[in-house]
């Protein structure tokens, strides 16, 4: 009778076995030029686009999460729109030449990726992490969520076979198809991988930069949304109700909270009702509470429609409503709905100003979204301003939906399923992170100050004490300041002297500009007399 392995160890084995085959490939993959990397990219791109549908289809299906219309749109942007924007990034080989051609950079893969998928967007972030892994290089073995295993296994063969097609070696791409938490850590933690690219859960992430491995980690959103009195209340409400809906809310920049300024907040109410949000009374308020944190937030309620979650609650809503909307006065464990949520839900604050809708909003980014994202609808520039330089949020959205504008669908920031919140989170970048994340920058130096002629003789200390009086001569000539001169070592003085001599000259150094000395003259023997060192000295010395 054979030996049956264990899950956990069977799981173990095949990270091990799908990072040695990653780190095979990556032997040849690291010397491609960037032609052939751009040509495998786009030809990836478009295998990624073309499977739109199948592929939300498929992590709808699996998961139970979200709507099929609005994980298409993300799978677009984890593969045409994203192309689009690194299509023209250099990546191989050096990709810039600076301080007049002394400085090169000269970007090297950093390895094998150990991408983490979540199962709140599991085939766009495998699009998205394979295509930037390959654009810069690196070879990426995934592991997906154990609930979205199926769906992102089949995005995983859609890149790998785009990328054969177009040249690139057999072994790039992998996706573990018995995820374990045993085998997720022989994978972040073995010797092969590169590098750490976590999306997922917090303590997956934790467990991310644990493990020893350079790590790229997203912490949790809990987005507040602003509406400031100078706001166009009509687009900022659409603009909330689509971001708190799209995809039934499972994207980490989601709205979470909206927080309004008082003088709007009658007309801000009556916006959101119209567009589908039902207020909950206070008894409504907490049982949907006690239902969605019995312990942590209730996976059932995870990216299902408002009307489903109400219905799991025992609350009696109409069949139209999109959101589900609990006014608060508190932040904290006390108030359960003002955390993150991941569903069609949001809390509602009134503040009186900005000052105090500002310091509601910093409440609810300490509260499990610091670093992250905040949202701000307002056309006074001063508060633009002050929420832009002061609050501890790397993504500062202003007059547009968080959820998709945070990712770089609805603005310019580079389209990435991957979202730094910075140090104050508990990661080592801010960025949206793309290809230059996962690139290693070498430096080239030529000499720009040498210490030693070209025969290999040391550069004389004259020469480099007369430069820096140079420079300091003409910094204050420009600030129209008085000159101040330190003492020159006496080996510098009688350079000096010496080097006049040579040249039978008595011009007056360049570090004296505006202090007059007389020019030495020459006597009838060539050579100076006693008094007219002196004199040299004397200005030295001055």
């Amino acid at each position: 009778m054979g030996i049956q392995l264990s899950n956990d160890l069977l799981s173990i084995q095949e990270a091990r076995d799908l990072l040695q085959q990653a780190a095979e490939a990556l032997k040849t993959f690291k010397h491609f030029s960037q032609e052939k990397v751009d040509a495998i990219v786009k030809a990836m791109a478009e295998a990624g686009y073309e499977a739109r549908e199948e592929l939300a289809k498929m992590a709808v299906e699996e998961t139970g999460f979200g709507k099929v219309e609005d994980k298409i749109l993300k799978n677009i942007l984890g593969s045409k729109t994203l192309y689009e924007y690194i299509a023209p990034m250099k990546t191989c080989g050096i990709i810039d030449k600076r301080e007049n051609g002394k400085i090169w950079d000269i970007a090297t893969p950093m390895g094998v990726v150990a991408a983490l998928i979540p199962s709140t967007n599991p085939t766009s972030t495998m699009l998205y992490k394979s295509i930037i892994s390959l654009k810069s290089r690196n070879a990426i073995v995934a592991s997906p969520h154990p609930a979205a295993k199926k769906c992102t296994a089949r995005a995983a063969q859609i890149m790998r076979e785009a990328a054969v097609r177009a040249g690139a070696p057999e072994g790039l791409i992998h996706c573990m198809t018995n995820p374990t938490l045993e085998g997720t850590g022989e994978l972040m933690k073995h010797s092969l991988t590169g590098v750490i690219l976590a999306t997922g859960s917090t303590p997956m992430v934790k467990a991310a930069y644990s493990s020893g491995k350079p790590a790229y980690g997203v912490g949790p959103g809990n987005v507040p949304a602003f509406i400031e009195r100078t706001a166009n209340v009509k687009k900022a409400v659409a603009d909330i109700i689509f971001g708190k809906t799209f995809d039934n809310g499972t994207i980490c920049a989601s709205e979470q909270a909206v927080v309004c300024d008082l003088p709007i907040k009658s007309q801000v109410i009556e916006e959101m009702k119209k567009r589908g949000a039902y207020f909950l009374n206070p008894e409504e308020k907490e049982t949907l509470s006690r239902f969605m944190f019995p312990r942590g937030l209730n996976a059932a309620v995870v990216g299902k429609p408002a009307a489903v979650i109400a219905a799991q609650a025992g609350i009696t809503v109409p069949e139209t409503t999109k959101v589900l909307v609990a006014e608060l006065a508190e932040v904290g464990k006390m108030a359960p709905l003002s955390a993150e949520k991941l569903s069609p839900v949001l809390a509602f604050y009134t503040e009186d100003g900005w000052e105090a809708g500002c310091r509601r909003c910093m409440e609810l980014l300490d509260f499990g979204g610091i670093g992250h994202s905040l949202s701000l609808h307002s056309q006074n520039e001063h508060v633009i301003m002050q929420f832009a330089m002061h609050k501890p949020a790397h993504r500062i959205l202003i007059n547009t939906v968080s959820s998709v504008g945070a990712v770089g669908y609805t603005t310019a920031l580079a389209p990435s399923l991957t979202l730094g919140p910075g140090t104050i989170g508990g990661s080592i970048t801010t960025e949206n992170v793309g290809p230059m994340q996962l690139l290693n920058i070498k430096r080239v130096a030529f000499e720009t100050n040498p210490v030693n002629d070209k025969d290999g003789n040391p550069v004389a200390q004259a020469a480099v004490a007369s430069k820096e009086a140079t420079v300091n001569a003409t910094a204050q000539v420009a600030t129209q300041t008085k000159p101040s001169y330190k003492k020159l070592p006496e080996s510098s003085i009688m350079a000096e002297i010496e080097e006049r001599i040579r040249l039978k000259a008595g011009n007056t150094p360049a570090g004296f500009l505006g202090k007059k000395v007389t020019p030495v003259k020459e006597n009838q023997s060539g050579k100076l007399t006693s008094e007219e060192v002196d004199e040299i000295v004397k200005t030295f010395q001055k």
